[in-house]
């Protein structure tokens, strides 16, 4: 199983959903950069459960980070983060063990590791391991902050609920940023984030879960980043955000609604404006020819609904070869998408400190 990624700046996930331990290992960091690490917690908050819309799972989510620290600075060697499991109930697997959850990885895992995978409450496959992906893009974030690269993502819609967008003024959009990474619940008008907790809740109510879509955004990245063909910006974080469960589509800019538009109605002039090269518009997302362009990255992902419902579903019995059917026991969550949220923040950082780290050398991570 490979669960490692990254060229100048890599990142290797271990442990399962239910095991002793799960966390992160990242190599490639500069020597004398200093870890916020109430920034870190803050990280790992927002990703954690709260309320009727998360799963009952609660866990303290406290990092241990047990090497390549000291004194409050990195020490150029491998940065190891681990976090306990410690509220497990793998009983409620116990008994599930042979049989097939629809729209989960069971059937896939079961395919591939030939019965000797940990199926505890999904085990490698589970969500629960994106805590030490959201480890690892904290202490990533904190570096391309310091460039004055910031990211940010809300929830553009819960099926025909819909937030309202960035604003294209970009000292307004900035502002968006700072409140909406304060929010664990991120959406820029409050009045459409009551009413896709009040859908979320009525799909819990029902046993049900759903979906939607997070829209991100990058400011202030540099242009020039990024390879034409297989390194491109799209490959890479495309790669990182299809790693994220639940995730099943990744746009760039106006993504798949290119198709409703001629060239001339799409296409980003450019223009000199206070002595540097921007574009009118920004339908490809601040991407040309796989490089940054210098204008705001971009990204729209589709979060499906979340797989594990109450409701009876058909479903087969491997050990026993036969249909039967099913319903899910056990703590899930309705939804997972403003979960979600930080994670692909976290994928984003990690991708764009691995390009940038590649095309200016380590000493970039410095202050």
């Amino acid at each position: 199983m490979k669960s490692s990624f990254g060229q100048a700046i890599q990142i290797n996930v271990f442990g399962e959903s239910h095991g002793e331990k799960i966390g992160v290992v990242i190599n490639g960091l500069a020597p004398g950069i200093k870890i916020d690490l109430e920034y870190l917690n803050h990280q790992l908050d927002l990703r954690k459960p709260k309320g009727r819309i998360s799963t009952q799972r609660h866990e303290s989510d406290e990092p241990h980070i047990v090497s390549g620290y000291f004194n409050g600075f990195t020490t150029g060697t491998s940065l190891c983060i681990e976090f306990d499991n410690a509220n497990t109930q793998s009983k409620d697997y116990s008994s599930i063990k042979s049989k097939m959850r629809p729209s989960h990885a069971d059937y896939t895992a079961q395919l591939k590791y030939e019965g000797y995978q940990d199926y505890r409450g999904g085990g490698h496959f589970s969500g629960r391991l994106t805590t030490a992906i959201v480890a690892a893009g904290a202490i990533c974030s904190q570096i391309l902050k310091q460039k004055g690269i910031k990211i940010g993502t809300h929830i553009k819609n819960i099926q025909d609920i819909e937030d309202i967008p960035f604003d294209c003024d970009l000292n307004l959009c900035e502002k968006q940023l700072d409140r909406l990474n304060d929010l664990y619940f991120p959406v820029l008008d409050n009045t459409r984030a009551e009413d896709m907790n009040i859908f979320i809740e009525k799909c819990a109510s029902e046993g049900d879960s759903c979906g939607g879509v997070l829209e991100s955004i990058v400011l202030n990245m540099p242009g020039g980043i990024g390879e034409p063909m297989f390194d491109s910006i799209e490959s890479i974080l495309s790669h990182l955000i299809f790693s994220v469960p639940a995730v099943k589509g990744v746009e760039f800019g106006l993504g798949f609604d290119f198709a409703n538009y001629k060239g001339s109605e799409v296409n980003d002039n450019l223009q000199f404006k206070d002595g540097e090269v921007i574009t009118k518009t920004n339908h490809n997302g601040g991407i040309n020819g796989g490089i940054s362009n210098g204008m705001p990255l971009l990204i729209k992902t589709v979060i499906k609904p979340t797989a594990s419902i109450y409701k009876i579903q058909d479903t087969i019995d491997i050990a026993r070869g036969e249909n039967i059917k099913f319903q899910i026991e056990g703590r899930h969550d309705p939804a997972i998408i403003h979960r979600a949220r930080v994670v692909i923040d976290s994928v984003i950082a990690i991708g764009l400190l691995d390009l940038l780290v590649q095309r200016y050398g380590t000493l970039y991570m410095g202050e």
